[in-house]
């Protein structure tokens, strides 16, 4: 299951640094950034993120969170958001929230594949399985992409692909 890197078909770009305070690379999600209705306890709070060592010719960024772990054919996207102003560096524990003021003015939350435009916490199918979350921040040479509020995330990558200088990824786990 874990063999599946869906960056590694992508054209190579340099990285940067990603942290959160919410989880570290590689670990369990806390219950804050798990599904509410798949998880006792589950919050749906999109982590706290800051990031550094992103290349002098980025204009904004965007953030993603994928399961390539999901049981379709093309994964699950939980949260995409774009146009965030390159003067932001980090966002805070549950920006991802749909209306939430602590997502900049100007940035542009995508609907994720539950029709949801913000985050969407980590929900695999009971006995599925651990999941993967991949949390990425690209940094994009352009301050918009253009893109209309009704674009799917999946666009938003097609997008990434043709305009993303560097890339900070982390990655937590779930399993139900």
């Amino acid at each position: 299951m874990f063999d599946y890197d869906p960056y590694s078909f992508l054209t190579p770009v340099p990285e940067f640094e990603l942290a959160s305070e919410s989880f570290a690379d590689g670990a369990v999600f806390s219950p804050a950034q798990v599904n509410a209705d798949a998880h006792p306890g589950g919050r749906d709070l999109s982590p706290q993120l800051s990031w550094h060592g992103f290349p002098s010719g980025t204009q904004s960024f965007a953030v993603t969170m994928f399961d390539p772990d999901a049981p379709t054919a093309s994964g699950y996207w939980h949260w995409a958001v774009a146009g965030l102003p390159v003067s932001v560096t980090s966002l805070a524990e549950g920006a991802g929230t749909p209306g939430s003021p602590a997502l900049p003015a100007g940035a542009l939350a995508l609907k994720n594949d539950a029709g949801i435009p913000g985050y969407l916490g980590s929900a695999p199918p009971a006995g599925h399985g651990p999941h993967r979350y991949m949390v990425v921040v690209h940094a994009v040479d352009v301050p918009s992409l253009g893109l209309p509020a009704d674009t799917t995330a999946a666009t938003l990558g097609f997008n990434l692909h043709f305009h993303t200088l560097a890339r900070a990824r982390l990655t937590g786990l779930f399993e139900v």
